[in-house]
């Protein structure tokens, strides 16, 4: 089953949406049936949104709500945001099938009252999706993604040689794809810090685009980080190897933590300036999230 979720900023409720979605009850008939299905997010005009479907999950289990009875929570996995904002109305009209069918387009608004969770069609959903990932399954995109010939295999290649509306009808398999969901989130990261590592401030792009930085998840997917901008950096081969080991972090200002006693001495010159505050995205609402960053560090100061 395939569903909508709608998110609203500042709307009160208690969500995380990587992680939880908090809704009324009088949704959980809905949502029960998505359990185990997958959803998109989208964002309404009200409270700022940006009139887009954002992102996509999966629906893992729902809960009761221990502190306000007449709630419930959604618990998420598998959270990918989408490569841009995916506008409610294209070219042919709005993508959901029920919305297209309203006969005044001014009453598309009064006819999603109350429906702030709904299943759609399963042709809705992979049409949707796979226009929030058209610039990671471009062509044009392939080398600069590490998604070429030279660093795919050939079932992952095949997915990427597909026509579009073939490969809306296997989107479960590319959402599953590890290197397709990789590449997704290195364009983000990497566009966020404008190819640049953060730590060394370094920016070489390549052929292709390719950046030669890095996208470095703060909190380990292993560990159950999501793919985010806010869970990433951009960093240099050998400073992402260091990252990964937790032997350097940051500070809550995002200043550089190194563990000197391990870092090798040749490598030290990279954190010269070290009481400096790394490089940064321009748009703040992408820099590192600082509960991201708490948790990498607490595993770095395990290894002081």
């Amino acid at each position: 089953m395939r569903g909508i979720f709608d998110t609203k900023r500042d709307s009160g409720y208690r969500d995380d949406i990587a992680f939880r979605y908090h809704f009324p009850k009088q949704y959980r008939a809905v949502a029960d049936t998505l359990v185990g299905g997958r959803i998109i997010y989208r964002e309404p005009q009200r409270n700022g949104g940006r009139r887009a479907y954002v992102a996509t999950a999966k629906v893992v289990a729902i809960e009761d709500d221990p502190v306000s009875p007449g709630h419930a929570y959604a618990l998420m996995a598998e959270y990918r945001e989408f490569d841009e904002p995916v506008p409610f109305v294209r070219d042919i009209g709005y993508w959901e099938t029920a919305l297209r069918s309203v006969w005044d387009p001014s009453r598309v608004g009064a006819s999603l009252q109350g429906k702030s969770i709904r299943t759609i069609p399963d042709s809705d959903f992979a049409a949707i999706v796979r226009a929030g990932l058209s610039e990671t399954l471009a062509a044009d995109n392939a080398i600069r993604l590490e998604l070429d010939p030279n660093h795919v295999d050939s079932s992952t290649q095949e997915l990427l040689d597909l026509p579009a509306p073939e490969q809306e009808r296997r989107i479960e398999q590319i959402l599953l794809n590890r290197k397709i969901r990789e590449a997704s989130f290195r364009r983000k990261v990497c566009d966020a810090f404008d190819s640049r590592c953060a730590i060394t401030r370094l920016r070489i792009v390549n052929g292709g685009g390719k950046s030669e930085a890095q996208a470095a998840h703060i909190w380990s997917v292993a560990d159950g980080g999501p793919d985010v901008v806010r869970n990433g950096l951009a960093l240099s081969a050998t400073v992402h190897w260091l990252f990964d080991r937790h032997l350097i972090s940051l500070t809550d200002d995002y200043r550089i933590l190194v563990s000197h006693n391990k870092v090798p001495s040749e490598l030290r010159t990279l954190f010269a300036k070290q009481m400096d505050r790394i490089h940064l995205p321009e748009d703040e609402r992408l820099w590192p999230h600082p509960a991201y960053i708490a948790r990498h560090r607490e595993k770095f100061s395990g290894l002081a």
